[in-house]
């Protein structure tokens, strides 16, 4: 079986990558002849754990590729992935189609014989029904079906999510679409991964819904950390409390700056937006937004706050500012909040990232970036962890401490024990517990 998939970025190229691992034959389609001569050498465009790998032994085993030319990779092909971005649309939050219309339209002009057209992308419901018409509109003679097949990847573990996911959901009532899908989808199969079949509109709905809970129980146990802190409870146990109802799960009850990356933030303001339009307002996912876009901006104030009240003329160390670990992704970070409200409050910033600095560096200014956590903590006033990499969940506090003007550290992501921290030394704000007098608070 053949493949096209139309767009390198994230999710087309971890799909390619993934089929092509299948056994099926993949030619991934870009615009972007600099990405394409980047993959062509070997190079990823994206950080993402083991892709690298995975697409180095497909494209030398023959079974994946890459080009410009979508005409001849869509005349071969069985299948046709649209796989392109969907950003917020400037101006009133719902989702930019333009890119999967224009794909949709080259798309008509190159199919060649019967050929499967599949959704990938995030879109919203009632957008497989528009791709099938500019097909039709645009190649009346052409034999196709659109198909809604919504992608659940997790940067950071996007590859064993597409070859072990939870669930694969494919929205086409075409028996003969559908027999080509199982095809591709075959050797999942083997493990008994569920496989949900339904219409079009509703596989469009799950993909906004799915993404839309999670993003609320964020949301949720944030507020319930806010309260922790004030009535001296611990959101940790709390949320243990809570995620051990089967009811409830404990996924996804982890307190922070809010959600960030390149599907919360605006696959729930294009949900909310949807519902508006055909007059079934979602309030609760109204709230979540609203919530989630304060609370990010509010975490700066909780830097200044546990700094004496102040921070001008003072040198704040960041440590982390990709929206979760394993990527280099910064699409809608907590970070780009926290930083630009320290720095307008006065605050130089000095900060490391293991993976996300070079595209940091094109979007946040009057950064000193680093080359490593200890360096970003060189003669700063205090450290903030905003991502919870790896590399920060065991720091020397010993070293940190001889480094420091002062021991001070703002823990975002509630990596360290208050108990510890205080014995070790360090004034230490995290979120959702109480905090803990250090032993010795002239200790440095």
């Amino acid at each position: 079986m053949r493949v096209a998939i139309i767009g390198t970025g994230y999710v087309g190229l971890v799909s390619g990558a993934c089929f092509s691992e299948f056994g099926v034959e993949v030619i991934c389609v870009d615009k972007d002849t600099d990405k394409i001569s980047m993959l062509e050498a070997g190079r990823m465009p994206i950080y993402e754990p083991g892709l690298e790998e995975l697409v180095e032994k497909n494209a030398h085993a023959g079974r994946l590729s890459f080009t410009t030319e979508l005409v001849d990779a869509v005349g071969q092909a069985d299948a046709v992935f649209i796989a392109v971005g969907t950003p917020s649309r400037r101006g009133d939050g719902h989702a930019d189609l333009s890119y999967v219309y224009a794909a949709a339209e080259e798309i008509a002009g190159a199919i060649d014989g019967y050929t499967v057209v599949v959704t990938k992308s995030t879109v919203p419901v009632g957008t497989g029904r528009e791709v099938e018409r500019i097909i039709a509109e645009a190649n009346p003679d052409a034999e196709f079906d659109v198909v809604s097949n919504p992608e659940f990847l997790r940067e950071g573990s996007a590859i064993e999510d597409f070859m072990r996911p939870d669930r694969v959901v494919i929205g086409t009532k075409s028996e003969r679409a559908q027999e080509v899908m199982r095809g591709l989808y075959r050797p999942l199969y083997l493990l008994e991964t569920p496989i949900v079949f339904t219409s079009r509109q509703t596989s469009e709905l799950i993909k906004y819904a799915a993404n839309t809970f999670l993003a609320t129980k964020i949301t949720f146990i944030n507020e319930i950390a806010d309260l922790c802190e004030i009535v001296e409870a611990d959101v940790h146990d709390v949320a243990r409390g809570i995620g051990l109802d089967g009811r409830i799960g404990g996924k996804f009850l982890h307190a922070g700056p809010g959600y960030g990356g390149s599907c919360f933030p605006k696959d729930t303001l294009a949900l909310v937006r949807t519902a508006e339009e055909v007059g079934s307002p979602l309030r609760i996912v109204e709230t979540v937004v609203e919530i989630n876009d304060k609370r990010k901006q509010r975490m700066a104030e909780k830097v200044i706050a546990s700094c004496g009240g102040d921070v001008n003329g003072k040198t704040i160390t960041v440590l982390g500012v990709t929206f979760k670990p394993n990527t280099d992704d910064m699409r809608d970070s907590p970070s780009l909040d926290i930083v630009a409200g320290l720095q307008a409050a006065g605050a130089t910033i000095r900060a490391f990232d293991p993976e996300g600095m070079d595209e940091a560096r094109e979007i946040m200014d009057d950064v000193i970036w680093c080359e490593d956590e200890y360096e970003a903590m060189t003669d700063a006033d205090a450290v903030t962890i905003i991502t919870e990499w790896n590399e920060f969940r065991a720091l020397d506090l010993e070293r940190a401490k001889s480094l420091l003007r002062a021991p001070v550290m703002i823990d975002l992501r509630n990596i360290y024990d208050p108990e510890e921290m205080a014995a070790a030394g360090f004034s230490y704000a995290c979120i959702g517990r109480a905090p803990v007098a250090p032993a010795d608070p002239s200790t440095k």
